[in-house]
């Protein structure tokens, strides 16, 4: 029998890096209640060892060392054989290393953040060299988010913010040139939302990286050129992750519907993938990678061989059935999504519909089990359940995502009521018994669900978005966030757009029992939103319980709170469906 505290307890790895003889894969795991990393370390017919207790795993030029993390502060090197030595300690924090040649580069504050902060204020990382002679800035003038080296230990490619916060910063990005030696040249503004830059040669050097989709800031993701421009316009799918590669043609990680392809960014397919691939690394002439599957839970896989087993006890358990859905909404558009259904026992049953969050995400066909509202967990509990993927979820291009921009729980809305009468049609749920849940912007869409009908007779909010204002003002995505409510309330007395699609305004025609669950340290959508939405309810007399779990940002991470959670939810579900 699947427990909460088996769910708690699983190891899931979390990255991968091939090293650039191309013979060894070092990777990260951690408990999914657990934020401490280990770093491991295979070959393809070499079984797994530990190598250290850790994060973000880099090979040096050698193959035969690499640097990783301790706590977020401390840089440590560590060869093959197990010698572990201190590079560096540096009590602000380390953002990010890069080994070469006979030096580590990484990004650091000056300082540790102050107690007392004032806002505005600049405190940038910057890059640093760490060679013998000692640490050295090399590039200091703007907020260094990330680097990437030009293959065969040229210079570097540097991505900077305006601020070392998400808001302003992320709006004002540049990139930059910067050798070894300290030479800068500025390449200019880069998009809004750049990341992960990558050397590519199109006769000379250029960079890559991915950013979002002009004109509004929910429209998906393509990869730029500083040169081309945007290189995958018209892609009816989605890059999610660019991965540098020694000759100068990188790989595009592309989400396609329900499944994953690797490509070469000049168009040539690598491999593809049924269900989710993701922490893609090249090295010599072998790929790693973390793949799941509606039947395999993840794991990693190296020149095509898995080459963990992270949940041996998942073969003894009897899960769910998990199927793909394909579905035309009321005005033609192509939709997809996933049923599973409990292990035994015919339909109709009760129908609990889980909306991921993003609301630029989505459902592949991968393994159902986390943490947060999870698809197997309550399938085990007796319940159908969909796990739909409506517009403004990635995967289908871009048009499909910005759809949503200025207006959340709209067409998306529709969509997932297309997708559940179909089911009740179907003959698999049973319309007196439908649940709805999710968390973050799922949460805002359960919140959004129950203020529209009365067809749900109990709800699950996980640290929803109620107000989109409220959220612009502290929300740590700011006016990111404006981009999906439509409008910030410093735009004049009104009305405005972001009143009219918070679930807030909707408060006084809740029907549903809701249970409603949020982490009290949450920086992402602030405890307040649900707070807000708490007071509202029990203004009105609605039937609800509000759940705070104190320490806990906007996932929750405590083994004693995901237990909890998982425990809360399930009840929830059993008692009112």
């Amino acid at each position: 029998m699947l427990t909460a505290e088996m769910i708690a307890d699983a190891w899931t790895p979390t990255s991968t890096a091939v090293s650039p003889d191309g013979r060894w894969v070092a990777y990260t795991r951690r408990q999914i209640a657990r934020r401490d990393t280990e770093v491991w370390v295979a070959g393809v017919d070499t079984p797994p060892r530990r190598l250290a207790v850790g994060s973000d795993p880099r090979w040096e030029p050698d193959s035969q060392s690499l640097c990783y993390l301790v706590d977020g502060v401390s840089l440590h090197r560590i060869t093959l054989s197990g010698t572990d030595s201190t590079l560096v300690t540096w009590p602000a924090g380390i953002d990010g290393h890069l080994p070469v040649a006979d030096a580590v580069l990484f990004i650091a504050a000056d300082s540790p953040a102050p107690e007392i902060e004032v806002r505005g204020v600049p405190r940038p990382s910057r890059l640093r060299l760490l060679d013998s002679s000692g640490i050295r800035v090399l590039y200091g003038d703007r907020h260094v988010a990330e680097i990437t080296q030009q293959p065969g230990g040229g210079p570097l490619a540097v991505l900077t913010w305006s601020s070392h916060e998400i808001d302003p910063g992320l709006l004002s990005p540049q990139l930059h040139v910067v050798s070894l030696s300290g030479e800068v040249r500025d390449l200019g503004p880069a998009v809004v939302g750049a990341h992960s830059p990558v050397w590519r040669r199109v006769g000379d050097w250029r960079v890559a990286y991915l950013a979002l989709t002009p004109p509004s800031l929910q429209s998906g993701v393509a990869v730029y050129d500083m040169v081309d421009g945007n290189l995958t316009e018209g892609m009816p799918a989605c890059p999610v992750e660019l991965v540098p590669m020694g000759d100068g043609d990188p790989l595009v990680v592309v989400a396609e519907g329900l499944d994953t392809v690797v490509r070469r960014l000049s168009g040539a397919e690598v491999s593809q993938h049924v269900g989710l691939a993701r922490a893609v690394s090249f090295g010599g002439r072998s790929m790693a990678l973390i793949v799941s599957t509606a039947d395999d839970q993840p794991n990693v896989h190296f020149d095509g061989v898995r080459v963990t087993d992270l949940r041996p006890w998942s073969r003894d358990v009897e899960w769910g059935t998990q199927s793909r859905l394909s579905y035309q909404a009321s005005d033609g558009v192509e939709l997809d999504g996933l049923l599973i259904l409990p292990p035994s026992g015919e339909g109709p049953f009760p129908l609990v519909t889980i909306v991921h969050g993003g609301p630029y995400d989505r459902y592949a066909d991968q393994f159902a089990l986390n943490w947060a509202p999870s698809g197997q967990w309550f399938a085990l509990a007796g319940h159908a359940v969909f796990l739909p993927n409506p517009r403004g979820s990635l995967g289908r291009g871009h048009d499909f995502a910005t759809s949503v921009s200025g207006a959340v729980g709209q067409e998306e809305w529709t969509d997932i009521l297309t997708g559940i009468d179909l089911l009740i049609a179907d003959g698999v749920a049973d319309p007196a018994r439908l649940g709805i849940c999710g968390w973050s912007h799922g949460g805002f869409m359960t919140a959004w669900a129950i203020g529209h009908t009365d067809r749900f007779a109990a709800a699950v909010m996980g640290a929803g978005v109620t107000d989109w204002g409220g959220l612009v003002g502290s929300g740590e995505w700011g006016v990111f966030e404006a981009s999906l409510g439509g409008s910030t309330g410093w735009e004049g007395v009104g009305p405005h757009r972001h009143d009219e699609l918070s679930p807030i305004s909707y408060a006084a025609n809740v029907r549903t029992p809701v249970l409603i669950l949020h982490g009290a340290d949450d920086t992402n959508v602030p405890l307040a939103q649900s707070e807000y939405f708490h007071r509202a309810l029990r203004h009105y007399g609605a039937e609800h319980e509000f759940v705070i779990y104190p320490g806990e940002g906007h996932s929750i991470q405590g083994r004693g709170h995901q237990i909890d959670l998982l425990q809360r939810m399930r009840a929830w579900f059993e008692h009112w469906l």
